[in-house]
């Protein structure tokens, strides 16, 4: 999984530098698709579910929460852009997601990518062996209403290994009950889905773009962690401080 992690990794910083004004879903597909071909990795997205997902990679803008496919609009100046994919190496998955701003961001904005990226690492850190499952969505919860934004509750993260998408799911709220005890070596995907509104959502009728209710612009972060005794390892990343979104702050998320 380390590997499939580590060519993950590498589409996020290449699809990260590669987001500006002008640029396009479709031109970012056409990166990710690259890393893999050259890494000799497979894709988890590409031809998922039903109707088969078209890309490599899901591009999510402004007020798409998750599961955009790319398109071939430019990107625009303030534009928020969601990517999250997803490798396959040696039979094993690897899944993460960042959001960056396309050059200068609103000042609420910014506050939004920062939050959702605080959540992110609050939720990691609460991946200890002995903890509770749901563990991880209160600390996620907590952040993100703590700052006034809304958790989106119809989307999930989830365990993955063999699959991209394994139980147990892995919410990014307190669901009122602790969950199982999480034991060191387990892997989940953590995905804190942050609105600016309620975060409530609606599927577009392509059947895939998952939109925020009220029209509100979105933020989602998350990596592949394995459960440590002192919280969780990241799995997508190339180093300790090279993971897109982690360490969260201005400088790890924002386009300039």
């Amino acid at each position: 999984m380390r590997r499939a992690g580590r060519v993950v990794a590498e589409i996020h910083e290449v699809l990260f530098e590669a987001i500006r004004p002008g640029q396009t879903g479709l031109g970012l597909d056409a990166l990710a698709r690259a890393v893999l071909e050259r890494r000799h990795a497979g894709s988890n997205f590409l031809g998922y579910g039903s109707p088969p997902f078209p890309a490599v990679i899901c591009v999510s803008v402004n007020g798409v929460v998750v599961h955009g496919i790319p398109s071939a609009t430019p990107f625009e100046e303030g534009d928020l852009v969601s990517v999250d994919c997803g490798a396959i190496v040696d039979g094993y998955h690897g899944d993460a997601a960042f959001t960056a701003g396309v050059g200068r961001l609103a000042e609420a904005d910014e506050r939004l990518l920062v939050v959702t990226a605080h959540a992110l690492a609050a939720g990691v850190a609460a991946a200890r062996d002995g903890a509770h499952l749901h563990d991880i969505g209160r600390a996620v919860q907590r952040v993100v209403e703590a700052a006034g934004f809304g958790v989106v509750r119809d989307y999930v993260g989830h365990g993955i290994g063999r699959a991209m998408h394994e139980p147990p799911d892995v919410p990014n709220f307190w669901p009122g009950r602790p969950g199982p005890r999480l034991r060191t070596g387990v892997a989940l995907a953590i995905e804190p889905m942050v609105a600016a509104g309620t975060g409530e959502t609606v599927v577009a009728p392509d059947g895939w773009a998952v939109l925020t209710a009220d029209g509100t612009r979105a933020a989602h972060f998350e990596h592949t962690v394995l459960v440590g005794p002192d919280g969780g390892e990241v799995l997508t990343t190339l180093g300790p401080d090279r993971a897109v979104g982690t360490p969260p702050g201005p400088g790890a998320v924002e386009r300039r």
